[in-house]
């Protein structure tokens, strides 16, 4: 078939993502539309052949990573190909493929400028109303700017702003997925649902897929762990967040949302770490809805500290009290001025109650001034990643140990006195950050030898125990992949995988889709 190519040299870079792990692949794809994903898919479930499906291959779990076989890739499926406009709710959606980048989509909306030569007459009018409206967004923020909108429906990504707005799921109103045998399904919210524990599909072709769900308990928290199931659920929820392995989105229709008319960014520095802990507890019940509530622990602080030094890209960062011992960042979307200033003297005033020093404290009103707390907020995973790069020259299989584990309300006290404790016993280099207002913290190992690395393995695993003992979930927005497998019968046992086993057995029985995602 002319749309696969035999794998060779020149395609070397689609062995690997951001996990710094390396596959295997015998051939490659680059389909354009969804009758090619089609076509490929024939050809591949005749043959018995397992196909993992790519995006950017921005993620970090290692769900992009071929185990042999064939690898699609989706980055050539890359256009906006409507919208509409729900007159009832006042609402717009866009649909876009899978391919397409949050960047690309992210300065579009913004431009309002698309490329509407094969929209239909309806999406071009939604369109024109669109431009008499005001700036609209799609409010997903994963740090990774350049993944791919399949890339995120796949991992059910958040980000920062997941505090006030959610996860991927929260904003995707249809998919258009062919399964594994080359059937396309069509599924909407609010009208393809799953009741009693029945799943049950239709294809185009009117074809059906029906599975028995066990149920198993889902985590009262954030989560990007396994299968989503709840009774009376969408069943697009089903395939958000399935890492590419019950089916691949062709086409997604996104929920669309006014973009604040004023954005204001705080940095709180504090001399006292559990003082820090009790204002975002304190966030957590503003008035003012914070959308993002980020924390970033000492270490992390030294670690921005010595780059800043050094100057280049991070010498834009303002510079930071040296007695801190913490920050926390904090955004407020609002519809004006006033409403932005009130909810900064709130934050202010509650701020000072918990220690906290109004002159060392960032405030940032415009876009100018929100490039450098921006930059103080995504500089830690850069720098880590440098640090094991130049490790790796030495321990050429060393990789850093990046925690994504969220713990109930009510919890944050315990998880950060479990992660502190441990890690000054074992003596690991680590930096603590993320978005602690879901009580979902990154906790990052940096393995100095493949001593540190072992010894940052078990702690892992212990910490992956107490977290869903508590409650919790062991990703809530990473994903599972290849590298969290045993982490996930943690938190659902045996009978919770077996049942996550047989709505894949329903919906790709010969189990060629991203093979080795989730479980073996």
């Amino acid at each position: 078939m002319e749309l696969i190519r035999d794998f060779g040299v020149e395609y070397e870079d689609f062995l690997r993502d951001e996990s710094r792990i390396t596959g295997r692949a015998d051939s490659i794809s680059f389909p354009k539309n969804e009758k090619q994903v089609q076509e490929i898919m024939y050809a591949m479930h005749n043959q018995g052949i397992p196909v993992t499906v790519q995006g950017a291959r921005t993620g970090i779990a290692g769900g992009a990573v071929p185990d042999g076989g064939h690898i699609m890739n989706l980055t050539r499926m890359n256009n906006i190909t409507g919208m509409r406009y729900d007159s009832e709710n006042g609402r717009f959606y866009i649909s876009v493929q899978p391919g397409m980048l949050l960047s690309e989509l992210r300065e579009t909306l913004s431009k309002k400028s698309f490329d509407t030569s094969l929209w239909d007459e309806t999406s071009k009018d939604a369109l024109e109303t669109l431009r008499e409206s005001g700036e609209k967004f799609f409010t997903p923020d994963p740090t990774e700017a350049t993944a791919s909108i399949g890339g995120l429906i796949a991992c059910n990504a958040s980000g920062a702003r997941s505090f006030k707005y959610g996860s991927t799921r929260n904003h995707i109103q249809r998919i258009s997925a062919v399964l594994a045998n080359g059937e396309v399904v069509s599924l909407e919210r609010g009208k393809d649902v799953i009741a009693g524990g029945e799943l049950k599909l239709k294809t185009e072709s009117g074809k059906t897929v029906k599975a028995d769900i066990m149920r198993y308990g889902m985590p009262n928290v954030k989560n990007a762990s396994g299968y989503y199931f709840k009774d009376k659920m969408d069943v697009l929820d089903l395939f958000i967040g399935c890492e590419g392995s019950l089916g691949i989105v062709t086409q997604a229709e996104l929920v669309l949302l006014d973009h604040p008319d004023k954005i204001y960014a705080l940095t709180a520095f504090f001399t006292d770490e559990k003082r820090a802990l009790e204002y975002v507890e304190e966030l957590k019940e503003s008035a003012h809805v914070p959308a993002s509530i980020e924390y970033f622990n000492e270490q992390a602080l030294d670690l921005i500290g010595i780059q800043k030094e050094k100057g280049g890209s991070f010498s834009q960062i303002p510079d930071f009290p040296k007695e801190a011992v913490c920050a926390v960042y904090t955004e407020y979307h609002g519809k004006c001025e006033k409403e932005c200033m009130e909810a900064a003297f709130e934050y202010g005033n509650t701020m000072e109650k918990c220690g906290a020093n109004e002159k060392n404290t960032w405030l940032a009103m415009n876009n100018i001034s929100m490039e450098g707390l921006h930059a103080f907020r995504h500089a830690v995973p850069e720098i880590v990643n440098m640090m094991i790069d130049e490790r790796r020259k030495e321990y050429p299989q060393l990789t850093k140990l990046g925690t994504d584990m969220a713990v109930p309300k009510g919890r944050l006290f315990d998880v950060m006195d479990m992660y502190n404790s441990d890690l000054k016993r074992e003596g690991l280099e680590s930096a603590i950050f993320g978005h602690i207002g879901d009580n979902h913290l990154h906790v990052n190992i940096i393995p100095r030898d493949p001593d540190d690395y072992a010894k940052g393995k078990k702690l892992y695993e212990s910490w992956a125990e107490r977290v869903c003992e508590v409650g919790g979930t062991v990703s809530a927005e990473h994903g599972i992949g290849k590298l969290k497998i045993a982490l996930l019968e943690k938190m659902y046992g045996k009978e919770g995988i077996e049942s996550m086993k047989n709505i894949k057995s329903a919906l790709d029985p010969k189990g060629i889709l991203c093979r080795g995602n989730l479980f073996t």
